[in-house]
């Protein structure tokens, strides 16, 4: 971005961050009440502004249940989809491959992020928006239309980083729509269309997998194609209303007018700069390469004696080495702001987030594949049980919005969160093994649930009251990113254990006449399923699936106390007094 246009925030030093420090943190200063803001702010976020101060309340009401909506079928299909992923990848006889689909889509979806936030920061709201529903179409179209596990897993990236996009494209709404001390409850309420999803998507999953009781060569794919059409419909009334609202504030003069004064070659080389492409390709191959190999190496003939594992982990490591140099020395503008994890609030919250989707992810992505074969329960009944720790954590945000509306010192209100993870996650390494159950793993995917429910709702508040207005769609990003890294990692052990683990145990357990074809069915959940429960073949599946899947949460569990010493280190942030945003706001 040029200097005539939004200048570069300055850099930012040691003095400067404790003075922001003392102004956000004691809320009983002068100043608290008001938002040390920077002299200049960027388009987005002047237009944003703009907007909101010709909002008349029924409007900013209208606008939130527009937003709601979206969110609505945006959890309809996520719930579908989980529903369905299994057998997308059987259908291509690469089961196993699940967890090397999520972690691509995880880590470039979190990456992404921070592209969308500089654009809703650049460009504008709307605009970022547009971007995340376009490729979450793009995605589910070519799942729709996939024939092979590559093109499946290049969708998924699309899908993942169009998903991510557009749930923290309505964050950052909400944010500009609300202050700060009753944004947790507005996030909170967003989060509630799960609480019918999770019993709708399953069920919806089942009824377009399974024609005349057979799993249907097409129906998952019809899912797919239903959502390109229900997700686009859902999202015009957000534009419409945002569109509306604009040229009202243009028409009374305080809409940010738009006049660069660059040619095509200008702004294209403005804006490579400006995203810092280049970083952001070196933080995407860098984490891709290093956590891929740990999911692929069991499927490989040799496994880590494969040439291409070993050389993935070398160049990742480069990559990685590469990226922190380039932002260092060279990056006219940095990709990831390393200046706000100066902060402890900001940076405990990101480790936080990072912690939690770690400790979850390592075990969870085979949880609904481990229901199905092990307890013999249906796709509908399987994706319940999953979506229990989402039904507790929906129940719980709005809950911890409304606590934080009137006890406004959210460190203490996380720390319950901590015993909570603990027994939840501790529990479910004696309730995972076959013969449990599945009750005793409903409780505990509840206890979760309930934990990451209330962090889910205080950790943005704390990075958000870290800043002002201008930077809360930066941090938001790098909140999220952690979040994307650590599921990318938890799904990369989780692969890493099953590829690793699972086709020896089957050799193992498998009746001598089944032997040889253990990789045959270690490759697709529907020729698992096809041996009668109690018979010898599904004894042995059965048995080599309960003891990884204790591995997976053992593996898990280790990563609870991160969670705990990363809340400890933020700040006791008051936000009763902290102001932000302008405008007709809640």
């Amino acid at each position: 971005m040029s200097s005539q246009e939004y200048p570069q925030q300055a850099p930012v030093n040691d003095k400067e961050i404790n003075e922001k420090d003392t102004a956000v943190a004691d809320p009983s200063s002068a100043d608290s009440d008001i938002e040390k803001e920077p002299v200049h702010k960027q388009d987005g976020v002047s237009r944003v502004e703009a907007i909101t101060s010709v909002f008349t309340k029924k409007a900013l009401w209208i606008t939130f249940v527009l937003l709601y909506l979206c969110l609505w079928s945006d959890s309809l299909m996520i719930n579908t989809q989980y529903a369905l992923e299994p057998y997308v990848t059987s259908a291509f006889s690469q089961h196993a491959l699940l967890a090397t689909t999520n972690v691509m889509s995880s880590i470039i979806g979190g990456v992404s992020k921070l592209t969308i936030a500089k654009l809703f920061d650049i460009w504008g709201r709307v605009e970022g928006f547009s971007l995340a529903i376009g490729l979450l179409v793009m995605g589910m179209l070519m799942k729709a239309a996939c024939e092979n596990v590559q093109t499946y897993a290049a969708a998924a990236v699309f899908y993942w980083v169009g998903h991510t996009g557009l749930q923290y494209s309505v964050d950052v709404f909400t944010a500009d729509l609300t202050s700060l001390r009753n944004r947790g409850i507005m996030f909170g309420l967003n989060a509630t269309p799960g609480i019918a999803n999770i019993f709708a998507g399953p069920a919806l999953a089942e009824e377009f997998l399974y024609k005349n009781g057979v799993v249907s060569e097409f129906g998952w794919r019809w899912a797919y194609g239903a959502f390109c059409i229900i997700i686009p419909v859902m999202a015009s009334p957000v534009f419409a209303s945002f569109f509306i609202h604009s040229r009202k504030a243009k028409k009374l003069g305080i809409l940010p007018k738009r006049n660069t004064g660059r040619t095509l070659p200008q702004s294209i080389k403005h804006y490579l700069i400006e995203f810092d492409v280049l970083g952001m390709l070196l933080t995407s191959a860098a984490f891709s390469l290093v956590l891929l190999p740990l999911s692929l190496a069991g499927s490989q003939k040799d496994k880590w004696a494969n040439g291409s594992m070993i050389a993935m982990e070398v160049v990742g490591v480069l990559c990685l080495v590469g990226f922190f140099a380039w932002e260092k020395w060279f990056a006219p503008v940095q990709y990831l702001p390393f200046k706000y994890l100066k902060d402890p609030t900001i940076l405990g919250a990101c480790v936080c987030h990072f912690a939690m989707y770690l400790a979850i992810y390592t075990w969870d992505i085979y949880l609904s594949s481990y229901l199905q074969v092990v307890n013999e329960v249906s796709v509908r009944d399987a994706g319940y049980i999953l979506n229990s720790y989402s039904l507790s954590a929906f129940i719980m945000m709005p809950i911890t919005g409304l606590v934080i509306r009137y006890y406004t010192k959210p460190k203490w209100i996380a720390l319950i969160a901590v015993p909570l993870m603990a027994l939840g996650t501790g529990l479910l390494v004696y309730f995972r093994h076959p013969g449990t159950n599945v009750g005793y793993i409903t409780m505990c995917q509840i206890l979760n649930g309930a934990a990451g429910g209330i962090l889910s709702v205080i950790m943005p508040i704390m990075v958000m009251a870290s800043v002002t207005h201008q930077e809360v769609a930066v941090v938001l990003a790098l909140h999220s990113l952690f979040a994307s890294i650590g599921s990318g990692v938890g799904v990369a052990i989780s692969g890493a254990i099953w590829t690793q683990l699972l086709p020896g145990k089957l050799e193992r357990y498998l009746p001598a006449d089944l032997k040889s074809e253990a990789l045959t069915i270690y490759g697709d959940i529907t020729v698992q399923l096809s041996y009668e429960y109690g018979s010898p073949a599904r004894d042995a599946i059965v048995q080599a699936y309960g003891e990884v899947q204790r591995i997976m949460v053992i593996a898990g569990a280790a990563f609870v106390p991160l969670v705990l010493l990363s809340i400890l280190v933020w700040r006791n942030l008051d936000t009763r007094n902290l102001k932000q945003t302008k405008g007709t706001v809640f």
